[in-house]
């Protein structure tokens, strides 16, 4: 029986395993494939999120208003609920920044698609004609509109709202409230105010009577800023409750997917409710798991 060289041998397993390597480990790189593809192939991520660490940050477009998604003046910090839940998300990721574009609010999806930022959070409603714009996350929370009026206003309720001027920000579920109000005859006149600081101002200067915003933006606003004379309409029963997340393009679909992942479980390890407390808000506020899911058209 003729000897096998013991030297030959181990080459040609030495040769079998490089190959084979080539096959399962390089093989899985694309002909002509971006540095991000081939990166997201090996790793087992979304070519997204690859993209997004190898630049070192997530860019995110907001209306920079509070306490949503915003830069803290005195510091240069980004601050805000969304910005907190986000971090967290990032956290998980393996996502080491986040960065801020302001854009106008009624803008935002615009520039999503056009792909001049990588995700919208600036607690966006889930509505049908957005979906139809672009994907979004499983709901973050919930809440809705309510009615800001001068101290000293004579307006009590709803219905005091006939013939009176009113103020919102267009793009926002609360101008389309305002406009379904101007269009019942239930209010007198509606205002448009590029954001939530012009807004307030309008109605504090007694430009328009009443301003119809965002519940939270609301309370945090006056809370915070004892020069504005104004209040809280109360009671007020909110028309335009809604559930909010975070907008990407339909083509990352698997970054989306990512996130939602991160998102879901910071809801049932208890992640998402101390967030959604540091910042005054109660269970009420909480969109669980199952009740949360969001259905994309793409």
């Amino acid at each position: 029986m003729k000897k096998v060289n013991r030297k030959r041998g181990m080459a040609y397993i030495l040769m079998s395993f490089l190959v084979l390597s080539a096959v399962t480990g390089c093989g899985l790189k694309k002909a002509g494939a971006t540095k991000a593809e081939n990166s997201a192939a090996v790793s087992g991520e979304s070519e997204m999120l690859t993209k997004i660490k190898e630049k070192g940050y997530i860019l995110i477009g907001s209306s920079n208003d509070a306490p949503f998604s915003y830069t803290d003046v005195e510091t240069g910090e980004l601050k805000g609920v969304d910005i907190e839940i986000l971090k967290e998300i990032c956290k998980r990721l393996g996502i080491k920044d986040i960065q801020m574009k302001v854009i106008d609010f009624s803008n935002l999806l615009v520039e999503l698609n056009n792909k001049n930022i990588d995700m919208v959070a600036d607690a966006m409603y889930v509505k049908d004609e957005r979906l139809q714009v672009a994907a979004f996350t499983d709901k973050w929370y919930q809440e809705g509109e309510a009615v800001v009026i001068p101290k000293d206003s004579q307006i009590k309720s709803k219905e005091d709202l006939k013939g009176k001027k009113v103020g919102a920000q267009p793009g926002t579920t609360f101008y389309e409230t305002a406009q379904k109000w101007l269009e019942e005859g239930r209010i007198g006149s509606l205002e448009a105010y590029d954001n939530q600081a012009t807004l307030m101002t309008a109605v504090d200067t007694g430009k328009v009577e009443a301003v119809v915003t965002d519940g939270i933006v609301a309370g945090y606003t006056l809370s915070s800023d004892s020069s504005l004379n104004l209040k809280l309409l109360s009671p007020y029963e909110a028309e335009a409750s809604g559930q909010i997340g975070a907008a990407l393009r339909f083509e990352d679909k698997e970054f989306l997917n990512e996130v939602n992942k991160c998102l879901n479980e910071m809801k049932e390890d208890g992640t998402l409710m101390n967030i959604l407390k540091d910042y005054g808000l109660t269970e009420d506020y909480f969109v669980g798991v199952e009740e949360g899911k969001t259905t994309n058209v793409k």
